[in-house]
């Protein structure tokens, strides 16, 4: 009888076609510019990222005739870059320069840090921790800065820190400052959201966060200023009611708007329906209008908001 040896297994690998090699991980970034319009700004920012191999990935554009504005937003693919940041953005500067315009641009290095300030009214807070949660709105959250106890727990379930500034007419300077040095020095906060934040906040901060503060409040102004408006509107009798969010400035309820809905109202809705749609519709306008911000889709001018898709 023969015997063999034991047959071995020998390990074959593929040869590698390159068509099929991964490709190299996407590094988006975000440019912004507005100015005077003008023939050739489209073609020179185009002429500029592809000089430094970089690939558009979207762009949208808008004009306003009647101010002869020209706006775009640009996000372009980093990652086959041959040049260096420092030589894209003196070529984004020098052209910007020659056709007058102001730019922003967002290399997507970290993620926005935002503070949520909140009075007792918990519906748009749960909202934005809810849809962070669920990696819709690409962020860091935090602190939550409040001027009641009352919504700590929610603030826990998330594990974020709460932060209570009782707030007096005497106190509220003093107050402020420290709440800015909270959100400035300690966090260094991008945005801060008022999400039904019932203090009135200083020209101050505004200044300090300018076009960073993001508000939501009912769209009754100004026919129902005050407390109990969707009593006041059931009152009146009003078929529409609806929510608006805008940037918080000096002049209140007055900043440029980022988001604005509507839902319509009828003789059968009682005043526990309007607060119900009134405050459905809160939650939907504060949201889609800090996920335009975090995204950079937003060109403030003319205290009013471009904001692209």
């Amino acid at each position: 009888m023969s015997s063999s040896s034991p047959s071995k297994r020998v390990k074959v690998t593929p040869n590698k076609d390159p068509e099929e090699e991964p490709a190299s991980e996407s590094k988006p970034a975000i440019l912004r510019i507005h100015g005077p319009d003008q023939k050739g700004i489209v073609a020179a920012f185009s002429q500029l990222l592809y000089g430094h191999g970089c690939g558009i990935v979207n762009a949208e554009q808008f004009t306003d005739s009647a101010a002869n504005l020209f706006f775009q937003r640009i996000m372009f693919d980093h990652s086959t870059m041959h040049t260096d940041r420092t030589a894209i953005e003196f070529g984004i500067k020098e052209v910007c320069e020659r056709f007058h315009m102001a730019y922003s641009l967002n290399w997507n290095d970290s993620k926005k840090k935002i503070a949520i300030m909140v009075s007792k009214y918990d519906h748009c807070l749960w909202e934005l921790l809810l849809r962070h949660r669920a990696d819709e709105l690409d962020c860091d959250i935090v602190a939550i800065i409040s001027n009641h106890e009352d919504l700590a727990h929610v603030a826990e379930t998330f594990g974020i820190p709460y932060h209570v500034f009782k707030v007096t007419k005497a106190t509220k300077a003093e107050v402020e400052q420290e709440e800015l040095e909270l959100l400035k020095e300690r966090h260094d906060v991008d945005l801060v959201i008022l999400a039904r934040y019932m203090q009135i906040i200083s020209d101050d901060f505004c200044r300090t966060f300018d076009h960073k503060v993001i508000n939501i409040h009912h769209s009754f102004l100004p026919a129902f200023i005050g407390g109990r408006p969707y009593h006041r509107a059931h009152e009146r009798g009003v078929k529409l009611i609806g929510a608006t969010a805008h940037y918080a400035t000096a002049e209140l309820d007055e900043g440029p708007i980022i988001e604005q809905d509507i839902t319509r109202i009828s003789h059968r809705d009682a005043v526990n329906d309007l607060i119900r749609k009134g405050r459905l519709l809160e939650k939907s306008v504060l949201v889609t209008a800090v996920k335009a911000h975090l995204e950079d889709r937003v060109i403030v001018y003319n205290n009013k908001c471009v904001v692209f898709d």
